[in-house]
């Protein structure tokens, strides 16, 4: 079983899809690898590592030579894969929803492709989760953004020269993402509160010390999508959100918004209104710039200042810890092949309920139901 990594050509990917770590593990279990030179250069990581790992480092045409999988963080045209072998699996986070053309060319070259970011919110596949893992990383992440960005101290000092006051940041949207930025703002010594659809969060957001803020009385409020994942809010609680948001936003310095809904653009939590609202020097970090922006205004690679108000739209923000990043991603990508490996077959051999979810393509056709439907 040959196992094939390949260097990203996606503007400003620095992730890898393996590691020298997870590289032996995959030998460990009887697979064969080759890395495509260079693979590991953007995530700090020498082709000589992964040499002393036990694989071969090669260019791409070597690499993919009879491939039987190809590991990747973002999936390459069908076009630059050619030489695999028949039916060659290919996992990475493939953006089905965005990218469909370059999923029915996947099919159109026979290959059988398994998008990461559909991995069922089941616990058993928890360490397989991709989305969970960037996401964690990106929550860590934009409070260093912000931080960045912001003119002033997050934590408050009292100094003999007098006391600078704790910065106020406010965080919406509380998945992975979120829970991490809220507890990295609080371990920077902010004052933090938060927001979410999902009424089950309130107890998550006190457990970390922050202030949770919810619109109450409201029918049908939950936001509570399948697996996890966060709904479409009903118009009555969109209505009430927005009048206790703005009051809210208004008095913030750091404003973090993390909400996407799978499939669909993200939803618009800040208007130009809001914004307008805030003080100048406030900085306001959009982690769903890429998927739409919940921000009104935001412009995804670039950091938009508006009425003395910074709007932050970095792109792939994991891609920003690209080392630590890729030694997650790399993890979540083994303990899915390794949880279906067969020895006796040499191959993994994927089950219906995490097979079926994630399989977007296969005999030359698109066969998941999720982009059927």
């Amino acid at each position: 079983m040959k196992i094939a990594v390949l260097r990203e050509t996606a503007e400003g990917e620095r992730r890898v899809a393996a590691t020298p770590e997870t590289a032996k593990k995959f030998i460990t279990l009887g697979a064969s690898v080759a890395v495509e030179a260079g693979a590991g250069n953007t995530a700090s990581i020498a082709d000589a590592d992964y040499a002393a790992a036990g694989a071969s480092v090669a260019d791409r045409a070597a690499t993919l030579a009879g491939a039987d999988i190809v590991l990747g963080v973002q999936g390459p045209d069908a076009a630059a894969l050619a030489g695999v072998a028949p039916g060659a699996w290919l996992v990475a986070s493939l953006n089905p929803f965005a990218d469909r053309a370059r999923i029915d060319g996947y099919a159109a070259a026979g290959l059988e492709a398994l998008a990461m970011e559909f991995m069922p919110r089941i616990t058993r596949a928890q360490s397989m989760d991709i989305l969970s893992s960037q996401s964690n990383l990106s929550g860590y992440k934009a409070v260093l953004d912000a931080a960045a960005t912001y003119g002033r101290a997050f934590p408050m000092m009292m100094t003999a020269a007098g006391t600078v006051s704790a910065a106020r940041v406010f965080v919406m949207g509380v998945g992975v993402a979120g829970l991490q930025a809220i507890a990295t703002a609080r371990r920077l010594g902010a004052q933090v509160s938060a927001t979410d659809v999902r009424s089950a969060t309130k107890e998550q957001i006190q457990s970390l010390g922050a202030k949770p803020i919810f619109v109450e009385n409201v029918a049908g409020i939950e936001g509570e999508g399948s697996g996890g994942y966060a709904g479409e809010m009903s118009p009555e609680y969109q209505a009430a959100q927005a009048e206790l948001v703005s009051g809210h936003i208004a008095k913030q310095d750091i404003v973090i918004t993390t909400a996407l809904i799978p499939g669909r653009p993200a939803p618009r939590l800040i208007s130009a209104a809001q914004v307008a609202s805030m003080r100048p020097g406030s900085v306001i970090v959009d982690l769903a710039v890429e998927a739409g922006g919940n921000v009104e205004g935001a412009v995804a690679g670039e950091i938009v200042v508006v009425n003395g108000v910074s709007i932050v739209g970095h792109r792939n923000v994991p891609s920003r810890l690209a080392a630590d990043a890729s030694a997650l991603f790399s993890r979540n990508l083994f303990n899915f092949l390794s949880a279906f490996w067969d020895k006796e077959a040499g191959k993994p051999v994927l089950d219906a309920e995490i097979g079926d979810a994630i399989r977007l393509t296969q005999g030359g056709k698109v066969v998941n139901a999720r982009l059927l439907g």
